[in-house]
């Protein structure tokens, strides 16, 4: 793969920045349009994408765990997923132009706060490609313009994906840089556009914890960042055995290799010998390997002894750590906040009094009552996709998705008032 010139991406920056202009007056009623048809043709080349996704995962197969492989794959299901989320995107309301407060001062001021465009986005991201299609979309629909800057592992499908699109755009006349892909794996590109505070309004990273670090170190630009995703289950005494089963084991193992997926199980010393044997038993028999404290070896001697070093650990794979909670909602809340990422944490319980207080008390982006951590998910909380997961606290948190890719600005409205 060619190294890239730091010239060619400053023209793609600068590319981007006069694009937004035009793409952020762009109406609803045309972006919607755009993105439906944007959808039709990922989805009429489905064959296509998969060829050129078969080329990543042959490349890709001895270098990446299994759950980051399974991140790589695109079969006809997710593609038709990803066409999905983008007919999603089109049914949001529009998120620009929207008054969001107003107010009249005693001199005659009238003041609206109203939401405008970020401006330009800059994603790096590694091996997901669906990602790609998703920024495309939720950009476009808030009216911004996207650099994308995807890694080796999903090049070629990425690559193919945004060449689509553009093909759309093109039927539509938006312009260049509306969407770009940044054509190369070098990873000088990714320091030239840390660098572009001139160009970029802000920087989004989706990837692996050294990817994050190291934007977080070097951007001159604002970075909306999800650094880890060390997400747990709480399992209250007063809690129905069957749905903690059901529930632990979905958060596990629908798909290990998520952000969203729980990393580790706290539990109530009370309901160890009830509830603990056939969550494990449901987790060893899809080949997850569980590792838990003293107090879980006590009722169940086939688990590995956990360590300190667990607890902070995201694991991304079938492997999960159990710890046993002796003082109750409090010490899970205390362990969830001393260890736990900020991403997404729930807790299962018939107990109001103590679901109040996990709600209330854990400092995360996303907390959850009875009911899996892998619903930490733009999608399913019906915002068509999401750009990503915030675990900061600003701009955005949560679910990056259109309503989180907007700013404002502030109209005064006045007949002739002057200051005294």
């Amino acid at each position: 793969m060619k190294k890239i010139d730091k010239s060619e991406i400053l023209k793609i920056g600068k590319n981007a920045k006069e694009a937004s202009r035009v793409v952020s007056l762009l109406g609803p009623k045309l972006k919607n349009e755009i993105l439906k048809a944007a959808s039709e043709n990922l989805q009429h080349n489905t064959s296509v994408i998969i060829d050129e996704n078969k080329k990543d995962v042959e490349e890709n197969k001895d270098k990446l765990t299994s759950a980051t492989l399974d991140r790589l794959v695109l079969d006809e299901k997710r593609i038709k997923s990803m066409c999905e989320g983008l007919e999603d995107i089109s049914r949001l309301d529009d998120p620009i132009g929207k008054i969001l407060d107003k107010w009249d001062r005693p001199n005659g001021l009238k003041i609206e706060k109203v939401s405008i465009p970020l401006g330009v986005i800059g994603v790096i991201y590694e091996s997901r490609p669906n990602v790609s299609a998703d920024a495309a979309g939720l950009t476009l629909k808030s009216g911004n313009t996207l650099i994308l800057r995807g890694g080796s592992e999903s090049f070629n499908s990425s690559s193919k994906i945004v060449s689509l699109i553009n093909q759309t755009y093109r039927d539509f006349n938006l312009p260049i840089g509306t969407l770009q892909y940044i054509p190369t794996t070098d990873r000088s590109a990714v320091g030239y556009m840390l660098n572009m505070d001139d160009y970029i309004d802000v920087i989004i990273p989706r990837g692996g914890k050294s990817l994050i670090e190291r934007v977080l170190t070097d951007s001159k630009v604002h970075v909306i960042r999800h650094l880890d995703g060390i997400c747990h289950t709480y399992i209250h005494k007063k809690s129905d055995p069957n749905l903690c089963k059901e529930v632990t084991f979905n958060a596990k193992m629908r798909r290990p290799g998520i952000c969203g997926a729980t990393e580790t199980i706290l539990i109530d010393y009370e309901v160890l010998n009830s509830h603990l044997h056939m969550i494990i038993s449901a987790l060893q028999n899809e080949g997850c390997l569980v590792k838990g404290d003293i107090e879980i070896l006590k009722i169940n001697d086939s688990i590995e002894l956990a360590d300190e070093t667990d607890w902070a650990t995201e694991y991304l794979d079938k492997i999960i750590s159990i710890k046993t909670i002796k003082g109750g909602v409090k010490e899970a809340v205390n362990h969830i906040n001393e260890y736990g990422s900020g991403h997404t944490d729930a807790i299962l319980s018939e107990d109001q009094l103590a679901v109040d207080y996990f709600l209330n008390n854990v400092d995360s982006g996303i907390v959850m009552h009875n009911t899996s951590t892998q619903f930490a998910d733009g999608g399913e909380f019906g915002m068509g996709a999401e750009i990503g997961i915030s675990t900061s606290k600003v701009h955005a948190r949560g679910p990056v998705g259109v309503a989180q890719l907007t700013s404002f600005k502030y109209k005064v409205l006045g007949t002739g008032q002057i200051r005294p």
